[in-house]
C-alpha cells in the first residue's frame, strides 16, 4: 500500500521512535538501580510469570470502584488486542497485496476463519476502547471527579500542582481516541467491494465515506503516526505504568506482610556506610524508586487511607506521584542536584509522615503492588536518627518504653498486678513451664479499661482447664509500634528483653490478646531467633470449643452485633474466620458492616497514633466507623442490643471514646468478645465481699 518514498519515511521514524524509547526505559533502570538492595526475592521468573497472568486477567483492580474497573478491563483489553491491531496494519502498509478485510481472501495461506476472527474482535475491541477512554476523559475533565484530586494541605510537586497529571492523561487519551479512530477509517476506507460482516464499525463508516485510496494513507499515517509518538512518550508520563506495573507486581514483597525491612540493607556493598532509613530518594530500596514508575495514580490508597479521610495532610498517591515526578525532572529533566532533596521536602511532608496508622490499607489496595506505607516508615527512621522533633506524646512514650518496657509510665512490677488480684493463681512462665505462654501486652496489662477484659480471659482459660502461664515483670512491649514509630534502636532493645524472658521461659507456643503484639511476635522476631509458634486468643477459643473444653450454656440471640476487624490481626495476618466464627456459635445476630476483613477501615491508633499528645480537628476514623455500624443496624432494625464487638485491646479504647464523642452511648456498646464468650459459658466475674466490722 505504502509507496517506496513512505516505506523509508515509515523506517526512519520507527528507528527514530525506537531509540527514544529505549532511552527513556534505560534511564528508568538507571534511575532504578540508584536505590539501596531490597530483601532477595526467590523465584523471579516464576514470579513474573504469576504476575503476567495476574495482570491479564486484571484481578487486582477489582479490590475498588468495582464499574469503573470492569470499564478499564475494556481499555485494557483494548489496548492488548491493539499490539496486534498495529502490527497487522504495519504489515498492510509495508507488505504488498497483504490485507486482512473480507476474511484476508487475497492470502492463501491464512486461514479465512482465523481472520475473521481477528477482524470481528479488533472492530468490536475498538468500539470498546473507544467508550472505555470516552468514560475516563469525561470523568477527569468534565465531572471532575474528586478522587482524582488532592487535598490542599497534601505537599505536591510543583508540576503536579500545575497539572502536569492531567496534561498526561489528555495526551494520552486524545492518542487512543485519535489512533481508533483512524484505524477504523482506514479499514473503512480499504472495503472497496462492500460490507465486511466481521468488520461491523468499520462497514458502518464505510457505509458513509465510502473506499478511497487517499484516505486509506492519511488514515494509516495517523493512526501509526500516533503511535510512534506515544510509545516513546509514555516512558516520560505518567502512563509509564502500561510496562512497569507487571514487572512491579513480578517483583513485589514476598516477606510477610507484617515483616517490615530492615533500617539498613542486609547486603551493604564493601566499603559503604549506609545510616538507618531514608532521607533522599536514592535512600529507599530499588523496589520502591520502581513503585514511582509502576503507579497508576489512581488514589485507590488515598481513598482508603484513614490519615486522609480524617483530614490530616497524608496521601500515599501523592507520595508516589512527588517520587515520579522527582525522578523525572533529576533524569529527563537534567536535573540531577534534585536527587539530593531531603524527602520531607520534595516527596511528603513531616506532619504527613507522622499521620500515618501503618493499616497497610494503602498497599493492599494497590494494583501495581506499590508499598507507600513502608516508605513512610524508612522516613520515620531516619527522621529518628537526625534528632527530629516529635510530637510529646510519642516521645513521652519512647522515653517510658525504654525505661519501664510499657508506654504507659507503669513500674515493671506492675505489670502482673491483675493476674494477683485474680481469686486464683495464674502461673509465672519464667518460673514453672506452661503450655500456653500469654503475652499479655501493655494496653489488657495496665489500662483500667481494658483489664477487666484481660481477667476475663484468664476465667475462660482457666474455666477450660488450659495450661497457660504469663511472664510478669519479665515482659516489656513486643515492639511492633515502636517500630513502625522508626524507633529501631528502641525496638531491638525490646526484642532482646523479651528474648531474655522467652529464654528463661519453657512453653509450646505463644497466645495474645493483642493482634499489635501478635503481629510483631509472628512476623518479625524470627529475624531474630524467636521462631515461636504465635496464636491470637480468638484461635485458641475457638479450638477450646472445638474439643468440648468450652461449651455455650446460654445462646445470646437477643443480642444485634457488628464485628470490627483489626488491622494487625485481619489485614496483615488474615485472621478472619476464628472471630466470625465464635460470634456465630455464641447464637448472637450479626450484621456485617460494609468495610470488612481485607477492606476493614483502620480505628486510627496503629503507628504510634495513640500515643500522639496532639489530636487534629475533624472525625476520627474510629468515630467514622461508629457511624458506619449504626448505619448498617440500620438496615435491618430490630429491638435488640446493638453490640460493636471487638479483638484488640486498642480497639476497645478507641472506638468505647469513639461511642462517647459521636453521643451514641443510648444506641450501641462497645464490648470484647471474651464478654460474649463467658455470657455464653456461664462464667461470671466473682461477687467480691468485704468484711464488715461492728462499731466499738
Amino acid at each position: 500500500m505504502l509507496t517506496s518514498i513512505e516505506k523509508i519515511i515509515f523506517i526512519l521514524l520507527a528507528l527514530t521512535s525506537a531509540g527514544f524509547t529505549i532511552h527513556g526505559f534505560k534511564t528508568i533502570i538507571d534511575s532504578v538501580r540508584k536505590g539501596r538492595s531490597a530483601p532477595e526475592l526467590k523465584n523471579v521468573p516464576g514470579s513474573l510469570i504469576k504476575a503476567g497472568i495476574t495482570v491479564l486477567f486484571q484481578r487486582t483492580i477489582l479490590k475498588a470502584r468495582k464499574i469503573l474497573s470492569v470499564i478499564h478491563m475494556g481499555l485494557f483489553f483494548g489496548l492488548i488486542t491493539y499490539a496486534f491491531v498495529n502490527l497487522f496494519d504495519a504489515l498492510e502498509g509495508l507488505v504488498p497485496g497483504f490485507t486482512l478485510t473480507y476474511g484476508g481472501a487475497h492470502l492463501a495461506y491464512v486461514p479465512t476463519g482465523l481472520v475473521n476472527a481477528f477482524n470481528l474482535i479488533s472492530d468490536l475491541m475498538s468500539g470498546a476502547l473507544l467508550i472505555a477512554i470516552t468514560v475516563f476523559l469525561v470523568r477527569r475533565f468534565f465531572v471532575k471527579d474528586k478522587a482524582l484530586t488532592f487535598r490542599d494541605n497534601v505537599l505536591l510537586n510543583d508540576k503536579v500542582k500545575a497539572g502536569a497529571q492531567s496534561r498526561d492523561s489528555l495526551i494520552v487519551d486524545v492518542f487512543v481516541i485519535m489512533h481508533v479512530s483512524a484505524h477504523l477509517m482506514a479499514q473503512a476506507f480499504r472495503l472497496d467491494q462492500g460490507a465486511d460482516p466481521f468488520m461491523p464499525i468499520a462497514s458502518f463508516l464505510n457505509s458513509i465515506f465510502g473506499a478511497s485510496q487517499i484516505g486509506l494513507h492519511v488514515a494509516w499515517w495517523i493512526s501509526i503516526g500516533w503511535v510512534m509518538f506515544i510509545i516513546p512518550y509514555l516512558s516520560r508520563s505518567k502512563h509509564t505504568h502500561f510496562f512497569i506495573a507487571p514487572v512491579n507486581l513480578g517483583l513485589a514483597k514476598q516477606n510477610p506482610r507484617g515483616q517490615l525491612d530492615p533500617a539498613i540493607p542486609l547486603k551493604v556493598p564493601n566499603g559503604n556506610h549506609y545510616d538507618p532509613g531514608a532521607k533522599i530518594i536514592t535512600d529507599l530500596s530499588w523496589k520502591r524508586i520502581l513503585d514511582s514508575y509502576a503507579c497508576v495514580q489512581c488514589n485507590r490508597c488515598q481513598d482508603v487511607c484513614p490519615a486522609n479521610f480524617y483530614g490530616r495532610p497524608l496521601s500515599p498517591s501523592a507520595l508516589e506521584v512527588n517520587k515520579r515526578y522527582l525522578l523525572k525532572e533529576a533524569t529527563f529533566g537534567s536535573h540531577p542536584d534534585r536527587l539530593l532533596l531531603p524527602l520531607t521536602e520534595a516527596v511528603i511532608s513531616p506532619e504527613a509522615v507522622w499521620s500515618c496508622t501503618t493499616c497497610y490499607a494503602c498497599v493492599r489496595v494497590c494494583p501495581v503492588g506499590n508499598e507507600p506505607m513502608a516508605d513512610i516508615v524508612d522516613i520515620r527512621r531516619r527522621m529518628i536518627v537526625d534528632g527530629a522533633e516529635l510530637d510529646s506524646g510519642v516521645q513521652n512514650a519512647l522515653q517510658s518504653l525504654a525505661t519501664n518496657g510499657n508506654w504507659m509510665s507503669k513500674g515493671k512490677r506492675l505489670r502482673g498486678r491483675w493476674a494477683k488480684e485474680m481469686e486464683f493463681s495464674i502461673k509465672n512462665a519464667t518460673e514453672e513451664p506452661v503450655e500456653h505462654l500469654w503475652f499479655v501486652g501493655d494496653t489488657a496489662s495496665f489500662d483500667e479499661r481494658v483489664v477487666p477484659n484481660t481477667k476475663m480471659v484468664a476465667r475462660i482459660f482457666n474455666h477450660a482447664g488450659l495450661d497457660f502461664g504469663i511472664m510478669y515483670q519479665n515482659e516489656s512491649n513486643a515492639g511492633n509500634d515502636v517500630r513502625r514509630v522508626g524507633e529501631e534502636g528502641l525496638f531491638e532493645q525490646l526484642v532482646e528483653q523479651n528474648m531474655q524472658a522467652f529464654g528463661k521461659a519453657q512453653f509450646q507456643r505463644i497466645v495474645t490478646t493483642d493482634p499489635h503484639s501478635f503481629n510483631t511476635l509472628k512476623n518479625e522476631y524470627p529475624q531474630f531467633g524467636g521462631k515461636f509458634e504465635v496464636k491470637h486468643y480468638t484461635v485458641t477459643l475457638l479450638k477450646l470449643f472445638e474439643e468440648g473444653k468450652l461449651t455455650i450454656k446460654k445462646e445470646l440471640s437477643h443480642y444485634k452485633v457488628t464485628f470490627h476487624d483489626p488491622c494487625y490481626l485481619g489485614r496483615y495476618n488474615g485472621g478472619f474466620t476464628a472471630p466470625r466464627k465464635l460470634l456465630e456459635l455464641v447464637g448472637v445476630e450479626f450484621d456485617e458492616m460494609p468495610r470488612n476483613c481485607e477492606n476493614s477501615f483502620c480505628c486510627g491508633a496503629g503507628g504510634g497514633q495513640i500515643w500522639m499528645g496532639k489530636v487534629a480537628p475533624g472525625e476520627r476514623p474510629a468515630e467514622n466507623r461508629i457511624k458506619e455500624a449504626l448505619t448498617t443496624f440500620e438496615k435491618n432494625p430490630s429491638d435488640k442490643k446493638q453490640l460493636f464487638i471487638v479483638t484488640c485491646p486498642k480497639d476497645m479504647i478507641m472506638y468505647s471514646d469513639a461511642v462517647k464523642t459521636t453521643s451514641n452511648e443510648s444506641k450501641i456498646e462497645v464490648r470484647d468478645i471474651i464478654q460474649l464468650i463467658a455470657e455464653a459459658v456461664g462464667v461470671e466475674e466473682p461477687v467480691l465481699t468485704q468484711a464488715v466490722t461492728s462499731p466499738a
